[in-house]
């Protein structure tokens, strides 16, 4: 994803004729022809970099199919800056970070006859649902479903380990205490193992709406929706099956 786009070969007809009413109102309100000739105001800026935060995190959303909404704030610039009016278009580019969420700087530059570069901070949120706690969890306890839900949250700040699905955590063991409303990433969770190697199980082979129920013992540990080896007891064989609840292994037949 280029982070350099010329800003205003790529704005939509919509917003270009936004920046350039935005841009007359502040001229005119300057209450000066010269100075409107000659100057490029602060609302002017940041209407540039709201539009180019806009397509490049749109760009960003798709490229990496990221689903969820997101919220531009553009901080204010001094009233009193004055920039010489540009000659050719402007571009901005993203001075920091490398994606465009959290706080942000946007290089706006002038490279015309009398350059310049303006450096614009922003906050880009990005709401998506995710997995948070439903009530106080204590360490190395199993998340059962009650325990979890999708919750709306702004997850620009982090970059990694956040869970977009409840299977992802229903099942897994805590590594630490959690509070009611906290977000479960994936620091705080490990797998959990509800099967240890020597324990009797039972196996149950499935077939349609067919099953048999038979002894067994684990050859290995596993959590739940784990493939474990298991030894058939009453025929000794050892077979693969999987693990889907303390105590119970389940395989097709």
């Amino acid at each position: 994803m280029s982070t350099e786009p010329t800003f205003f070969r790529r704005l939509t007809a919509h917003l270009h004729t936004l920046l350039c009413a935005t841009a007359a109102a502040c001229l005119f309100n300057a209450g000066s022809p010269a100075l409107a000739d000659s100057v490029t105001l602060p609302d002017m800026l940041i209407g540039v970099t709201q539009g180019f935060l806009e397509f490049t995190v749109e760009d960003y959303l798709a490229t990496s199919q990221t689903e969820g909404r997101y919220e531009i704030e553009v901080n204010q610039l001094d009233p009193r800056l004055r920039m010489p009016m540009c000659d050719r278009e402007l571009t901005a580019s993203l001075e920091s970070p490398a994606r465009p969420l959290g706080r942000v700087t946007v290089k706006v530059r002038c490279e015309g006859a009398s350059p310049w570069t303006v450096f614009v901070p922003a906050q880009v949120r990005l709401f998506r649902e995710v997995v948070t706690a439903t009530r106080p969890l204590r360490r190395l306890g199993v998340i059962e479903p009650e325990d979890v839900m999708l919750r709306e949250r702004d997850i620009s700040l982090i970059s990694q380990g956040y869970l977009t699905s409840l299977d992802q955590a229903i099942g897994q063991k805590l590594t630490r205490p959690m509070v009611a409303d906290q977000l479960v990433t994936l620091v705080n969770i490990e797998q959990a193992e509800v099967i240890s190697k020597g324990d009797q199980v039972v196996i149950t082979a499935r077939s349609g709406t067919l099953s048999v129920r038979m002894p067994g013992e684990a050859l290995s540990n596993g959590g739940l929706r784990d493939q474990i080896r298991v030894k058939n007891l009453n025929s000794q064989r050892v077979i693969k099956a999987q693990v889907i609840a303390p105590g119970q292994v389940e395989v097709a037949m």
